[in-house]
């Protein structure tokens, strides 16, 4: 029996499994991940008119966002940070503006997010008008940063669309220089991952532009739906995490 158990506890498995969790980021779109599927579970009970059983996944959805957002305490600093590096970086004007007018974005909705939250647990006490307006302001920046991503997504897209067939027909014929051979083709690998990257951000990005949205009475989509694109763009988010503790393959 013990040998059978450490195999399972030390599995491979378990192990990858563990250090993925270990990181903040990890459990956070662990945590996402059944948020929104409780946030859809809830809708499909109370569709079949289990009101009981519906209450207890809202309640776990409801909880698992306060706890999320304690998680999320130090995510402003970090925007910030990432907006500078982002003004210090070359590249085209319009991705460079938008990449720091994401962050920016990002850094007041998860300013006033820790509002939200410190309200919700009664640690400050705002009025009920106050905690509403808080609530829908940082929704639309959180709205605004999706959208600034989205846009500067589709032009760096378009840009790696076209530096690649450049390169591609910038293929010699004949007798070549091997070194810019194999600098074209280090170059090309490049160009194909960033391009795979940005596609698959603008995906999660499409899939929680609704989120806030309907956060604020933009789109009036149900919450089922709202689960199921919270929980897609969960499941890509945790892969995009799993690659970066565990490397790509």
């Amino acid at each position: 029996m013990a040998a059978i158990a450490s195999q399972i506890v030390l599995h491979p498995t378990v192990t990858r499994t563990l250090k993925y969790t270990a990181t903040t980021v990890g459990r956070d779109k662990l945590y996402r991940a059944v948020q929104y599927f409780s946030r859809f579970y809830a809708w499909h009970l109370l569709r079949k008119g289990d009101k009981e059983e519906a209450a207890r996944w809202a309640a776990l959805k409801s909880h698992l966002g306060t706890a999320r957002k304690l998680l999320r305490i130090g995510k402003p600093a970090e925007h910030l940070q990432s907006a500078l590096k982002a003004a210090l970086a070359t590249g085209p004007p319009a991705e460079v503006i938008l990449a720091i007018a994401r962050q920016l974005a990002y850094f007041v909705y998860l300013s006033l997010d820790l509002f939200v939250w410190a309200n919700a647990i009664k640690f400050i006490k705002l009025a009920p008008e106050t905690a509403k307006k808080v609530a829908k302001t940082s929704a639309q920046f959180w709205l605004a940063g999706i959208s600034f991503s989205i846009v500067n997504g589709v032009l760096k897209t378009a840009r790696l669309t076209a530096e690649s067939k450049k390169l591609r027909e910038s293929r010699p014929w004949g007798e070549k220089d091997l070194a810019d051979e194999a600098a074209r083709e280090t170059r090309l690998a490049a160009v194909k991952k960033a391009r795979l990257a940005t596609r698959r951000q603008l995906t999660i990005d499409w899939l929680d532009i609704s989120l806030p949205a309907s956060s604020i009475g933009l789109v009036n989509i149900n919450e089922g739906a709202l689960g199921i694109l919270g929980l897609i763009s969960s499941i890509l988010g945790a892969q995009n995490q799993w690659r970066s503790v565990h490397g790509s393959k």
